[in-house]
């Protein structure tokens, strides 16, 4: 049974996470920036190195090692850019937004990724999840990294999509929560402006993942010789995995709309409840308001003023009549 050797890091120089020298698909070797390019020319060797938040010198290093454009480097060093697949002569530059829930908000970082004969480089900024995950799964199958470098970057573009769920699914969770509470009772301002902010960060996700489908057009296509024809189904896959994606967050933001709207019905339906019965009390406290308003003008002449049993009479008319409007409303479902 073949075994893979671990290694060392070359050096705990900042910024740089791994640079390895991979040959038929295992790693032969830990290397130092200064020979990267020695080995990425050799027949067979495939060099990957990751780094994070690299200096400019040191992205000056990697350049001067794999002959990398100036407009792609000065990109690498200020992130911020949108999702996007550049070509430079001989090598790819593809931009990609990495998201993570932090504070239950979601968080965005950016991956920079240089692809090479020979070499591929990822320059990671803001938050994002290692992908030394990547790196220690795809070691375990020599096969499928003996593909190259285009397998590598099929591996870290299907991380990146797939790193895109754990946050849809915390916030689904949320989502649903909202969706229980939305027909109890009207959101208060805080639930309001939280549903506000899941949609705005749903929105920006949106934004992030769907310009990878373009890019992940442009990777199986004819046009692009660092990538092999054998490599275009895996690349489909992961525009399959982006869809997935997009058709999740358009479910949640549809289903944070509707909750919306449904607080809104239901804060209209409680609204006109109250109205009817503040209606209902006020015509039936307007009777005994009307005739003691009526008796209480203290004119000498009114009628009824001199009988024996007036007094009864007009009490029992009150609540008679108060009786029967409180039915009333109370049959009409007003109180």
């Amino acid at each position: 049974m073949d075994h893979v050797r671990t290694f060392a890091p070359v050096s705990a120089e900042e910024g740089i996470v791994a640079s390895s020298v991979y040959m038929a698909g295992r790693r032969i070797a830990d290397i130092p920036i200064e020979e990267a390019g020695a080995w990425a020319g050799k027949e067979g060797h495939v060099v990957w190195i990751g780094l994070l938040e690299p200096s400019r010198d040191l992205l000056l290093r990697v350049q001067a090692q794999f002959h990398l454009h100036d407009l792609a480097i000065e990109d690498a060093e200020h992130p911020h850019q949108r999702p996007k697949l550049e070509q430079y002569g001989d090598a790819l530059f593809i931009v990609a937004r990495t998201a993570q829930l932090i504070d239950r908000r979601v968080t965005f970082g950016e991956t920079h990724l240089f692809v090479g004969k020979g070499y591929i480089v990822s320059v990671r900024h803001g938050p994002s999840t290692s992908y030394a995950t990547v790196r220690q799964h795809w070691e375990t199958c020599p096969h499928s990294l003996a593909k190259g470098e285009d397998f590598v970057l099929y591996a870290i573009l299907d991380f990146i999509v797939d790193n895109y769920m754990p946050v849809l699914e915390q916030l689904e969770y949320e989502v649903e929560e909202i969706e229980d509470k939305v027909l109890l009772k009207p959101m208060t301002g805080p639930e309001i402006e939280r549903l506000y902010m899941m949609r705005r960060d749903l929105l920006r996700l949106r934004n992030a993942a769907l310009p990878l489908v373009e890019v992940c057009r442009r990777l199986t296509s004819s046009d692009l010789p660092q990538i092999q024809a054998a490599m275009h189904p895996l690349f489909r896959d992961v525009t399959d995995h982006i869809r997935t994606v997009q058709e999740k967050i358009d479910s949640l933001r549809e289903v944070l709309a509707f909750a919306f709207e449904a607080s809104l019905l239901v804060g209209q339906s409680q609204e006109t409840a109250i109205s009817k019965k503040l209606a209902s009390w006020a015509a039936i406290l307007a009777v005994p308001t009307a005739l003691a308003g009526i008796y209480g003008m203290n004119f000498s002449d009114m009628p009824e003023l001199r009988m024996e049993y007036g007094y009864p009479m007009v009490l029992t008319a009150i609540v008679a009549t108060c009786s029967f409007l409180y039915w009333r409303f109370r049959k009409n479902g007003w109180l």
